[in-house]
């Protein structure tokens, strides 16, 4: 390789990169950094979405994609023991719940550095937690989960869309280290919380506890 060459590489190597844009994974089209997204039921993948393809599929009945909400909520008031917690039988304190109409069933999943990891959820326990919050008995099917950070101290719930879900496990996948995980990932498990805490306000009334 000649000295034009490697002057062209270095050129190269110090140009600003240009940002990745994103499409509409339906029509294409290009979209800004804030979008809708989109849930494929049967892979349970999610897809970026323009507003006008995301309109499509809103209130639709036996699509392929279903609307994933904009925002969700804290839950200060949330009901739950050491002892429900336990029973749920999670090998972490970091997991999400919703129901799959596919499946016809509530999913229990945890993050793990392997991807999303699904535990068997004895019905019974879940039912208990129903009975004293209000607020899973009103989750949207599929798109809408119960987010719960019990790690350390931490004893924090959310009405979460699946996407935030998602992006939480991406997050531990991205930061883990080793095989416990290492100070990077949990420095970056707290302040995924710390933001949904900053920016998503507490459930109404009827959505908040019992």
């Amino acid at each position: 390789m000649n000295s034009s060459s490697f002057a062209a590489l270095r050129r190269f190597a110090k140009a600003p990169q240009q940002p990745l844009l994103e499409r509409c994974e339906l029509c294409n089209l290009v979209l800004p950094p804030v979008h809708r997204h989109l849930l494929d039921l049967a892979s349970r993948q999610v897809a970026c979405s323009c507003d006008p393809c995301a309109l499509l599929f809103e209130n639709a009945v036996g699509a392929k994609f279903k609307l994933i909400p904009r925002d969700g909520h804290t839950l200060p008031d949330f009901q739950m023991t050491d002892g429900e917690w336990e029973s749920l039988a999670l090998p972490i304190d970091l997991a999400f719940f919703f129901f799959s109409t596919p499946n016809e069933k509530m999913m229990a999943m945890y993050p793990s550095p392997a991807g999303p990891t699904e535990s068997l959820l004895p019905l019974s326990s879940w039912q208990v937690l129903v009975s004293q919050n209000r607020a899973l008995a009103e989750l949207h099917s599929d798109v809408e989960a119960l987010l719960v950070n019990r790690a350390g101290n931490a004893r924090e719930y959310f009405i979460a869309p699946i996407d935030k879900c998602y992006e939480l496990v991406g997050t531990i996948r991205m930061h883990w280290r080793g095989l416990s995980g290492g100070d990077e990932v949990w420095r970056a498990i707290g302040d995924f919380f710390a933001k949904l805490k900053d920016e998503w306000k507490p459930a109404r009334p009827e959505r908040n506890g019992a």
